[in-house]
């Protein structure tokens, strides 16, 4: 499968398309904002949009989800543990923030292990709670997009509603870092890394695996 990364919105954001060469059908993850960059990009692929996925509810990652659910007529997905925030402006955060207040009814609700199917490819969630209660990252091929939970050399923030630092390194340490070295982490802002580097670089994880 093949990704495209989209930075949009004030927040930095990136924005995933994943998309399978064969079928051309296609996910969007966490889109933040720019619908019509979004659009413009899935158009001149010529790729058939099948999901939106949430990596979590919080409003930076969720301004262009209404646009492009009524554009492509595709359900919304995300983990059953940040459902109710999603639709929640005050707890997403939507109400404090540039966008306004979303609030967003999703279609159907993630659990750990579940599969995304694109064509004959798949995706495997996996529930990193800590950020989010219902923080999740994506696991394909040799690629992980782990939202908000894994940045390079750093993790999410765990002072927000549903943030738990406990839960946070341990979905580090016991679902994120046991994955292949080579995998490609795609972090929900900022640049990507490897999980190799992040085991030997960032601070909190290497200082639970080398105890």
């Amino acid at each position: 499968m093949n990704v495209i990364t989209l930075q949009t919105g004030i927040y930095g954001v990136n924005t995933y398309i994943v998309y399978d060469d064969i079928s051309k059908e296609c996910l969007i993850v966490d889109p933040s904002s720019d619908s019509d960059i979004i659009i413009n990009k899935i158009n001149s692929k010529n790729l058939l949009p099948k999901y939106i996925v949430l990596t979590h509810a919080h409003g930076d990652h969720i301004g262009a989800v209404k646009e492009l659910k009524e554009k492509f007529n595709i359900p919304v997905l995300v983990h059953e543990d940040d459902y109710q925030m999603l639709m929640d402006p005050g707890l997403n955060l939507s109400k404090s923030m540039s966008y306004g207040p979303i609030s967003i009814k999703a279609d159907k609700v993630l659990k750990d292990n579940d599969i995304i199917w694109l064509g004959d490819k798949n995706l495997r969630v996996i529930h990193t709670p800590g950020h989010t209660r219902g923080g999740i990252c994506l696991f394909f091929d040799k690629y992980l997009i782990s939202g908000d939970t894994l940045f390079k050399s750093s993790i999410g923030r765990t002072d927000l509603y549903g943030g738990n630092y406990d839960d946070i390194i341990n979905s580090l340490i016991n679902k994120i870092s046991i994955l292949p070295d080579d995998t490609v982490v795609l972090p929900g802002h900022g640049p990507s890394t490897t999980i190799k580097d992040e085991k030997v670089k960032n601070p909190y994880i290497k200082k639970h695996i080398n105890n």
